[in-house]
């Protein structure tokens, strides 16, 4: 295995090899502890291109805490969903917002849902349904991340502490909670040694099946930890429970010698393993959330005033305490790191995505997979369950594209994955596909994929009006409104999905 990730670093047979084949844990950790820094760097991002994983960068708000009123809860889903930013939501904390207004933890879940149309990710939920925590937990400064590492739990030496009997009076909402949820969060890190930390791997096991019964994405958080060992243990604990999205915790949980190194391996190693190809974390400090950026990590979780997530990214030691507003200091951190790129991921593609996905439909898309790729990755599973997906009205549907599609040659401009489900289900309607493309990765890869998976001959074809004048019907397969408009100038008359 080490031979082949060495020559991932820089050769994209290689990479795609890797992504086709079965993967061993051990021998991928192994296998990314021998490279540099530099070239664990180069090799997370090579796996973060498409179609071999997830090209997105997003930012996920932490929008609650204990001690907010409720106006200023909702006030703060508010404005995560103005700017595209999925919600994550700590059940504790809507808990103990309910208990303060005489409502029930589920009763302000729904308020949010009713308000919002970006995913909602549950975390901090157990065998009771939502967790509850006394208030030297919820109100919690930080003190770990404050002090900086290296810890097992808390400095203060407490237990994972958990008021039952609370939890046990709303025990009967715990399924309703799921309902309304995109995905949900668990955590594996009982099982590398940081049994302080979180709850017991029954609890892990028993929200991962709700999860899957209700078709909802599955996060497993795992901790860098000691850097070998305990990743090991991490990635396969969350394979094991079928997680989708691996969300890896540094921060005073990374406890290696060389915490940037540390943290850009754990990372790496996730864009191969991770089953949903969605890399985050939750708690980094700034240099390892810009080492984790710059290897391929695609997802980071902050927050707003008094929520634990608004410290646990993106500051040092010393700095990081409760209070601190994260979410406009991560968009500023990806803004350095990535400049000019128009990210993070904002409203306006969210809804594109979400289009794509209404029109291929919540059975088509991963983890289906079309040839040896996913459709999408696990931000289109989640995607099927928000509100966004379901207020889309699509201007066709794939049958009515494939209906409309007149001829015995059609040319899809617009080369990712939407183009896969059309073709397919144009395969046995036609002899040839034409896939047009700007981009000679995205052309290459959903050519080959595509003729290993369908009978009909494809065609890669760079240049759109080429590509259009060669087929008998166009189809501007893209549900981006400046690349549908840039198609269009070139070839106006094609059937667009949007």
């Amino acid at each position: 295995m080490y031979d082949l990730i060495k020559k991932a670093v820089h050769d994209d047979e290689a990479a795609i090899q890797i992504s086709k084949m079965g993967k061993d844990v051990t021998s991928v950790v192994d296998a990314i502890s021998e490279l540099s820094l530099d070239e664990t760097m180069k090799l997370g991002m090579q796996f973060k291109r498409f179609p071999l994983g997830c090209d997105l960068t997003e930012v996920v708000a932490g929008t609650c805490a204990s001690d907010l009123e409720i106006m200023d809860l909702l006030g703060n889903c508010r404005l995560s969903d103005m700017i595209g930013a999925p919600i994550h939501i700590c059940a504790y904390a809507f808990s103990d917002i309910g208990e303060k207004f005489g409502m029930t933890g589920l009763e302000v879940m729904q308020k949010v849902h009713e308000i919002v149309d970006v995913p909602l990710d549950l975390d901090h939920f157990g065998e009771n349904g939502a967790m509850r925590l006394p208030k030297n937990i919820s109100g919690c400064g930080g003190e770990c991340y404050n002090k900086g590492p290296a810890f097992t739990e808390c400095p203060r030496g407490r237990i994972h502490e958990r008021l039952i009997d609370k939890e046990l009076e709303q025990k009967d909402d715990k399924e309703e909670w799921v309902k309304l949820s995109s995905s949900v969060a668990v955590n594996v890190t009982c099982e590398q040694t940081g049994d302080g930390h979180a709850a017991p791997l029954r609890e892990a096991e028993d929200i991962a099946q709700l999860a899957k019964k209700y078709g909802r994405g599955l996060e497993s958080i795992m901790f860098v930890g000691d850097g070998y060992d305990e990743v090991i243990t991490g990635f396969e604990k969350s394979i094991e429970i079928g997680a989708d999205v691996i969300v890896v915790e540094g921060g005073p949980f990374n406890r290696c010698e060389n915490t940037t190194e540390a943290f850009a391996k754990t990372i790496a190693a996730a864009r191969i393993l991770s089953p949903g190809k969605v890399v985050a974390t939750n708690g980094a400090y700034e240099h390892e959330v810009r080492a984790g950026l710059r290897t391929g990590l695609n997802m980071v979780i902050t927050g707003f005033p008094k929520n634990h997530h608004g410290y646990m990214c993106g500051y040092e030691p010393g700095t990081a305490r409760r209070g601190k507003f994260g979410l406009p200091r991560i968009i500023q951190i990806i803004n350095e790191e990535f400049p000019n790129r128009g990210l993070p991921v904002q409203k306006h593609d969210l809804l594109s995505l979400a289009t794509a996905v209404k029109i291929a439909g919540p059975d088509y898309v991963y983890p289906r997979k079309i040839g040896s790729y996913h459709v999408g990755d696990a931000h289109w599973a989640t995607l099927v369950n928000s509100r966004m997906y379901q207020n889309i009205q699509l201007k066709h549907t794939l049958a009515d594209i494939v209906e409309l599609a007149d001829g015995n040659t059609i040319a899809l401009h617009g080369g990712r994955f939407i183009s896969w489900v059309i073709a397919n289900e144009l395969d046995s309607h036609v002899d040839e596909i034409i896939i047009s493309d700007v981009d000679d990765w995205v052309l290459k890869n959903t050519v080959d994929n595509l003729q290993s998976a369908l009978d009909a001959t494809i065609i890669a074809e760079k240049d759109d009006k080429v590509a259009a004048d060669g087929a008998d019907f166009s189809i501007a397969s893209s549900t981006m409104i400046p690349v549908k408009e840039s198609i269009l100038k070139k070839v106006p008359n094609a059937l667009t999905i949007v």
